[in-house]
């Protein structure tokens, strides 16, 4: 699976001209009958679209201007999601949707994060500094942050989260990722030691994940009790999360909202439909096929961020037809990449090489980028003994914007190279249900990671979701060393290389990067672009504030 906590799935479509006639929350709202959202998207849906927009512009509603100037402190902030559910959780260790992760983030902090240029920065920590060996790194503690309840936080708290995410009885998300974690050794009150059984020499990364949240020792999830910018007031999971501002929170002056709801919504449509009728003030991860639409409303603003996000085409490089890296090839070159950012992402997106993790620096700049090139596919096919095409079945699923649309213009694309391409769609709880990493031709989605981290999840042999089934001998003996490297200069060269064996066998087809889109009131402010893919500002609303009375 790509992201385990990212994923998403789309409820039936909901009539976008229900809004102009509802005065019922969100939630109650009945689903329309009408076909597949996607089935509509950047044509009958941006008509309709383009209609409510004229119907609010023209219904009185006054227009406001962005807010300018120092921020003001007070207000409340409504941010529509869609996805959740019933089995939506405050826990900080095991977010599974989007709005579990919006709320994580608000209430909880890491030791370090990814910042909105997706650099890593201290969080938490001031500082996190590995031995020689890299099986030691070194985390010294921020002074003077408080947890909710007012309590300092300790070395004990980091030990004991760490405990409690890698409990054996009950692994939480983030466990995965620290197999090489022996022990986390308390110096004293602001120092501790992690202690690995396997040079690690970004092991920084790990520390910067957002579902690796410090807590107290006697941490209780039906009591959650972080250090972040808001502290939980209530909680209905699948409907609506409230959020107080935290008056001791440890940056100076922020939060500046009083108050912070996340709404649930069932899918896109009825979210599109909240903000254009001001029930709430900002919403992420909007439809690309629509940003243009949206944006001719002169009450909203765009957030449009480029990410490192990725939505591949996966080869079974263990299974026929892709055992042969010959067939893998012609797949590659059958893809026109400039056509699919045009048509699954309207645009909003870059092109993308084969390659993960673009922003990682010792990412394969120099590898010329591939192009389609149907002949040369041919070729390959021929040479593999396919010499009069051949017919494959691509499963696709709703996991993420795009992903079925990706589907539909591979089959077309792939034509021209005989690729027979017949699409088999399922929901995305049968996607990712016993099938899952099975399928010999399917998709899957990941947002913004360094390579090594990356390659943890997704391309070793032991990697928890490696659903290309790769196992190259000579990328294993590079990554390997990449990941004992403490020197970045040498560390960079080797993962440079390992990237030019999986951009010329490996069992990936990653046509583009797609930009994250997200839509707010115009008297919203404080939201900045996002590397990191997740949506409004990685959802650091402490930044936020609000320019006018609403």
């Amino acid at each position: 699976m790509a992201d385990p906590s990212l994923h998403e799935s789309f409820a039936p479509f909901t009539r976008i001209e229900y809004v102009l006639n509802s005065h019922e929350s969100p939630s109650k709202r009945t689903p329309g009958t009408t076909p597949s959202r996607r089935a509509v998207l950047g044509s009958g849906m941006a008509l309709g679209l383009g209609l409510l927009l004229t119907a609010c512009g023209s219904s009185g509603v006054a227009l406001q201007k962005a807010p300018t100037g120092d921020p003001v402190r007070g207000g409340s902030l409504r941010v529509g999601l869609a996805g959740g559910g019933a089995a939506d959780t405050l826990d900080p260790h095991s977010p599974v949707s989007t709005t579990d992760i919006a709320r994580v983030v608000n209430l909880y902090e890491s030791l370090l994060y990814r910042d909105e240029n997706f650099e890593l920065k201290p969080l938490l920590a001031l500082s996190a500094v590995p031995d020689a060996t890299a099986l030691v790194w070194t985390v010294a503690l921020r002074p003077g942050v408080k947890f909710h309840d007012g309590r300092p936080v300790t070395a004990k708290d980091v030990a004991a989260t760490f405990a409690r995410v890698t409990d054996p009885d009950d692994p939480k998300s983030g466990a995965a990722a620290l197999t090489i974690l022996d022990e986390v050794k308390v110096i004293d009150d602001l120092t501790v030691e992690f202690r690995l059984n396997t040079p690690t020499a970004t092991f920084d990364d790990s520390l910067g994940q957002y579902a690796l949240g410090i807590v107290p020792e006697d941490f209780d999830v039906q009591h959650p009790i972080g250090t972040g910018p808001f502290k939980a007031s209530s909680f209905d999971p699948g409907l609506r999360s409230v959020f107080v501002r935290n008056d001791a929170y440890w940056r100076e002056h922020e939060p500046y909202l009083d108050e912070l709801t996340i709404l649930n919504f069932s899918d896109d449509d009825a979210m599109l439909n909240a903000l254009l009728s001001t029930q709430v003030d900002a919403i992420g991860q909007i439809p690309l096929a629509l940003l243009e639409v949206i944006s001719a409303d002169p009450r909203i603003s765009i957030l449009n961020s480029e990410t490192g996000a990725w939505l591949p085409f996966t080869m079974r490089t263990d299974k026929a037809p892709f055992d042969d890296v010959r067939v893998r090839q012609a797949f590659r070159l059958a893809v026109d990449r400039q056509q699919m950012i045009e048509q699954v992402l309207s645009g909003n997106g870059s092109l993308g090489n084969d390659l993960y993790a673009p922003f990682d620096p010792g990412y394969a700049k120099q590898l010329p980028q591939r192009t389609q090139d149907i002949g040369k596919a041919k070729a390959l096919l021929a040479e593999a003994g396919f010499s009069n095409g051949l017919d494959i079945e691509l499963v696709t699923a709703p996991i993420q914007a795009g992903a079925v649309e990706a589907a539909q213009v591979f089959a077309q694309q792939a034509q021209a190279a005989g690729i027979r391409v017949k699409i088999r769609r399922v929901d995305t709880t049968t996607f990712f249900g016993d099938d899952y990493l099975s399928w010999t031709f399917a998709q899957d989605f990941w947002y913004t990671r360094n390579f090594l981290p990356q390659v943890n999840n997704s391309s070793l042999p032991t990697s928890p979701f490696n659903e290309t089934h790769w196992d190259d001998p000579e990328f294993l003996e590079l990554i390997e060393s990449a990941t004992t490297e403490v020197d970045e200069t040498k560390r960079n060269a080797l993962i440079t290389k390992a990237q030019q064996i999986e951009y010329e066998r490996g069992g990936y087809i990653i046509w583009g990067h797609p930009n994250q889109a997200d839509a707010y009131q115009k008297y919203v402010a404080g939201l900045i672009p996002n590397k990191t893919g997740l949506a409004l500002s990685g959802f650091e609303f402490r930044r936020a504030w609000i320019g006018v009375t609403k």
